[in-house]
């Protein structure tokens, strides 16, 4: 069973360039049904992340987020106050004393 649904001239446009662009990547011809099933079922496999799309505002991060942000991060066991930062990023003469 199809139902139509409406959608505006913008939306019905990037309808029309995933069509071309599956078809030019791929070769093979999909209805823009099929890829709005196929957005459905995407948006219901991460249905955490898409309902958070329409907050507003800031919003927390995805698992995948997270993880991509930690990775390559490590604990040197040094511990790294805001002067020696200051000495890195400006050198150690810039700080004026008091």
């Amino acid at each position: 069973m199809s139902t139509a649904v409406q959608v505006d001239e913008d939306a019905k446009s990037k309808l029309e360039e995933l069509q071309a662009e599956i078809k030019l990547k791929t070769g093979k011809k999909v209805t823009q049904q099929e890829i709005l099933t196929q957005l459905i079922e995407s948006a219901v496999e991460s249905e955490t992340e898409f309902v958070d799309s329409f907050r507003d505002g800031a919003r927390s991060l995805s698992e995948k987020e997270i993880e991509a942000l930690n990775q390559g991060r490590f604990a040197s066991g040094v511990e790294t106050d805001e002067e020696d930062i200051d000495d890195i990023l400006y050198g150690q003469g810039s700080r004026t004393r008091d």
